[in-house]
């Protein structure tokens, strides 16, 4: 799955650099998800750069923006060698699911961002913040509530 920043789609992300390191993760700090290190490309982002309310409900790390879709890339290879399955999102926005042992699944998304307050170079900041998921998000939903006025036959 490849992850693309819409507002700097003319930048070209490159999967072989993400490919190419293969070094362990550090273990996360500042209170990430379990399973989220700080990889060698990224730095900490304790403030999530300011930016979309995430400090203190995201873990955060950083890049130049020209290097955000291939560190994005090694954190998802980096989460899927951890039993985390990529399950769904969108151009930013990445849903990975896990398997519990004792039955139903974990959660966790990575958002990738910058400021777009300033124009969308290579050498800007850019973000990849991670949160869980809370609850079982494999469990099954409640049927929806009869319509209004109905009455069972």
């Amino acid at each position: 799955m490849r992850l693309l920043l819409a507002a700097s789609a003319a930048l070209v992300f490159s999967s072989a650099a993400a490919q190419a390191q293969t070094p362990a993760p550090q273990p996360a700090q500042q209170g990430g998800p379990a399973d989220v290190g700080l990889l060698p490309s990224a730095e900490l982002a304790v403030d999530c750069g300011g930016l979309n309310n995430l400090a203190g409900r995201a873990y955060c790390v950083s890049a130049p923006l020209g290097q955000i879709g291939a560190l994005a890339d090694a954190y998802i290879a980096d989460l899927e060698t951890k039993g985390w399955l990529a399950a769904g999102g969108d151009e930013n926005r990445v849903v990975f699911i896990k398997r519990r042992e004792t039955g139903g699944c974990d959660g966790m998304q990575m958002v990738a961002f910058y400021d777009t307050t300033k124009t969308p170079v290579a050498e800007l900041p850019g973000y990849l913040g991670f949160a869980t998921i809370p609850g079982d998000v494999c469990a099954a939903q409640s049927a929806a509530p009869a319509a209004a006025g109905s009455t069972p036959q």
